[in-house]
């Protein structure tokens, strides 16, 4: 069974700063650095439309893997990371974020929105995460959940650091 997760952060960066910040290959780049430096940036394409369109690969060593996923995955994984980011009506930016972990099942989509508001912007973020390990995977979907949440906050707040850093 999947488990939903929702989050709701606000920054002082505007939308446009943001879908800007998106489109440069030195913040995918810097973002991976801040993270671990565990991941490869595979593709990063700006269409003609301004839809941003990036692919990573997260190479996941099993020592680095916390007690619980260790346990119910017992070889390194590499997981396959996707953002796109579409500009839509009304100053916002569309976003759909996928993972999928090779030689493990489980898998997870998000869908976001970043919305201007009165001090900059509003990340609305809902994810959506599946691992099919029987008997253990609610708990492993809870644990991993939980963690893209923390993630999508903590990679949030780079993203704001990253444009007072560089703007």
């Amino acid at each position: 069974m999947a488990r939903s997760f929702d989050l709701l952060a606000e920054s002082p960066a505007g939308v446009e700063q943001v879908h800007s910040t998106l489109k440069d290959e030195k913040y995918w780049l810097a973002r991976l650095a801040a993270f671990g430096g565990i991941g490869t940036l595979e593709s990063l394409i700006v269409g003609p439309d301004d839809t941003v369109a990036v692919t990573m690969i997260q190479d996941l060593r099993h020592d680095l893997l916390p007690g619980l996923l260790a346990r119910v995955y017992p070889a390194d994984l590499a997981v396959l990371h996707k953002e796109t980011w579409i500009p839509i009506n009304g100053g916002q930016v569309r976003g759909e974020v996928s993972f999928s972990a090779r030689g493990a099942p489980g898998s997870g989509i998000g869908t976001a929105l970043l919305a201007p508001v009165q001090n900059g912007s509003c990340l609305k973020f809902n994810a959506r995460v599946e691992i099919k390990v029987p008997l253990v995977g609610g708990t492993v979907e809870r644990f991993v959940g939980g963690h893209v949440v923390k993630g999508i906050a903590a990679t949030h707040r780079f993203t704001t650091d990253w444009i007072t850093g560089n703007a």
